[in-house]
């Protein structure tokens, strides 16, 4: 899976801690998934200036994963700073499309494709993207000229 590229993502950092890796000394991979939620959730909160905690316990509204798909580039281990990245591919009615991206030294560590859609906690139904949420997601979405770039100094 090749990544889409842009300029503009979202981006956060990441240190590796003792409690992300295996006996080896490595990212367990399930804890990149962790990480990614995070990215996610500051997304919203630095990103698209909406509080993800309000948005999960006030406004009752969830954006669970309906689509992942990952490549494991190359391993991470404990101590590793990850500059991680966020951009918008794709704005449905009710889903968003994001690729997302950890690099550290200018190495790509793991791509993930995901699909997360607007979801009414009351009602259990997939629910339209606020217009207002709809306009900031889209400061971060794809442009095909634009690099997400790997190598840009860390």
């Amino acid at each position: 899976m090749t990544q889409p590229n842009v300029v503009g993502a979202f981006e956060c950092r990441k240190l590796v801690r003792f409690q992300h890796c295996d006996p080896a000394g490595i990212v367990f991979y399930p804890q990149y998934f962790v990480l990614f939620h995070e990215l996610i959730e500051d997304w919203f909160n630095e990103g698209l200036q909406v509080n993800y905690a309000n948005l999960i316990s006030v406004r009752r509204t969830g954006v669970p994963t309906v689509h992942l798909e990952v490549d494991f580039k190359s391993p991470s281990k404990i101590g590793d700073s990850l500059r991680m990245q966020l951009a918008v591919t794709r704005v449905g009615d009710s889903s968003v499309s994001l690729a997302l991206r950890a690099v550290c030294h200018h190495e790509v560590r793991v791509e993930i494709s995901q699909t997360i859609v607007f979801l009414s906690f009351d009602r259990r139904v997939a629910i339209s993207i606020p217009e207002d949420l709809r306009e900031r997601m889209l400061q971060y979405a794809v442009r095909d000229d634009a690099p997400m770039a790997a190598s840009r100094r860390e």
